[in-house]
């Protein structure tokens, strides 16, 4: 196994393994992530579910980020990035096994433990390969290298619903006719756990393939890169101090808390949205998908503009005014038309985490992996704002709680790509 250490002005043809390697796994956690959207239209149906309880999908999967990324980032700094890269896939492997065991004996909470297993894998995969991917080259050409594990990322996003929908979500509108139409007892029953060991065989499929994939990456040629060589403070002009000294860094923490946030809502809310207007669930089952093309064509734009054309802090104010004007679209038209509107706020989203992630943790030298960690726990955001929004719409116009959560988010986002990212930056 190779020792290398990579350093920021690497020569291109040094970083194109490990670019391939890692992007292999931003398929992966892609392909795990976006499954989130039709799980709680499965949920819903298998155990009876109303929205508010459908919506801790997300919730359990995201809030590990927030409980499990600083330990995460306390296990890198002991087995380096890419054993923990390995070890992120076997948790995850762990939480898929338990997942399907669960959904199939129809016991909820042990479901969503599954979730919540799965993304503690992740949060220590996340808190390791984005840094790493981040100092891989120039920090300032680093939007342009996530912009690519994107792609990589919402291939698999746009193919997780198709191929969930396909194994499981089958036939769907027609089962919940005769879920209606049989009385509560055994019969009923018999069809609830029929329709729910749908997901058994597929996520121990993926629970193998995950250990498969963490024993390649242990023994991959995958170099270590020591961030404090590779991201030095230097850059910043910042001379000495602890975490807290980094202001750029705790507002990027919060930016990535809300685009997160806004992220989930337009590729997993977007069914429940869809099925606002009253659209059948065959149908909404596959909106994800919509949303991850638009963000697919929102990355190979940000991979031909940045940095040629345009900085990725730039890029990331320009994606917040577009954010802020497809919701507004969004909230004043109705059906397909509005839908449209949501998933076309995946174009919109989709440089803003290569954006973000590098701007804030540039120059944090020897405090890299605790930044991103602390950047990791912002994920929670998916967890809690399709949760303010699944509760406020049960009060207001589904339409208004849609665009009173969002775009107040976008508007700091905003914030952050013009000016927030340079506070506390003496470079210069």
């Amino acid at each position: 196994m190779s020792s290398t250490t990579y350093t920021a002005d690497a020569p291109r043809s040094s970083t194109l393994l490990p670019m391939i390697i890692i992007g292999v796994l931003f398929f992966i956690f892609g392909f795990v992530t976006w499954l989130n959207g039709p799980l709680i239209s499965f949920v819903k149906v298998a155990f009876a579910l109303d929205d508010i309880s459908a919506f801790l999908v997300p919730f359990a999967f995201y809030v590990s980020y927030f409980v499990l990324a600083l330990p995460a980032g306390v296990v890198l700094k002991r087995t380096g990035m890419k054993k923990g890269m390995a070890l992120g896939l076997f948790i995850m492997a762990i939480g898929a096994a338990v997942f399907g065991e669960f959904v199939r004996m129809r016991i909820y909470p042990g479901a969503l433990v599954g979730l919540f297993v799965i993304g503690a894998g992740l949060s220590l995969l996340q808190t390791a390969s984005n840094p790493y991917i981040s100092i891989l080259g120039p920090i300032d050409s680093a939007a342009q290298r996530i912009a690519f594990m994107g792609i990589c990322n919402k291939v698999a996003g746009a193919l997780a619903p198709l191929t969930f929908g396909a194994l499981v979500m089958t036939g769907i509108d027609s089962f919940q006719d005769r879920v209606a139409k049989t009385a509560v007892g055994p019969a009923r029953e018999a069809l609830l756990n029929e329709f729910a060991s749908r997901v058994f065989l597929p996520y121990m499929a993926m629970a193998g393939l995950l250990v498969v994939l963490a024993i390649w990456i242990v023994l991959s040629p995958l170099p270590e890169i020591k961030p404090s060589g590779a991201n030095s403070e230097r850059a910043i002009g910042h001379r000495s101090g602890g975490i807290f000294s980094f202001p750029h860094l705790w507002l990027g923490v919060l930016c990535l808390f809300l685009y997160v946030g806004v992220e989930v809502m337009a590729g997993d809310a977007i069914n429940t949205y869809g099925q606002g207007f009253g659209l059948p669930l065959q149908v909404t089952s596959h909106f994800t998908t919509y949303t991850m093309l638009a963000m697919l064509t929102g990355y190979i734009f940000g991979l031909v503009l940045i940095p040629r054309f345009i900085s990725q802090q730039r890029y990331l104010a320009v994606s917040a005014v577009l954010g802020v004007l497809f919701a507004i679209g969004a909230y004043v038209t109705h059906g397909y038309v509005s839908v449209a509107f949501v998933a076309a706020l995946g174009f919109a989203n989709a440089m803003m985490w290569p954006a973000i992630f590098p701007l804030a943790i540039k120059g944090l030298g020897s405090h890299t992996e605790l930044g991103s960690a602390l950047l990791v726990m912002g994920i929670v955001g998916g967890a809690l704002l399709p949760q303010a929004f699944v509760h406020l719409k049960q009060y207001i116009d589904f339409q208004l709680a849609f665009v009173i959560v969002i775009v107040p988010c976008y508007l700091y986002i905003l914030y952050y790509g013009m000016r927030g990212h340079a506070v506390g930056n003496r470079a210069g």
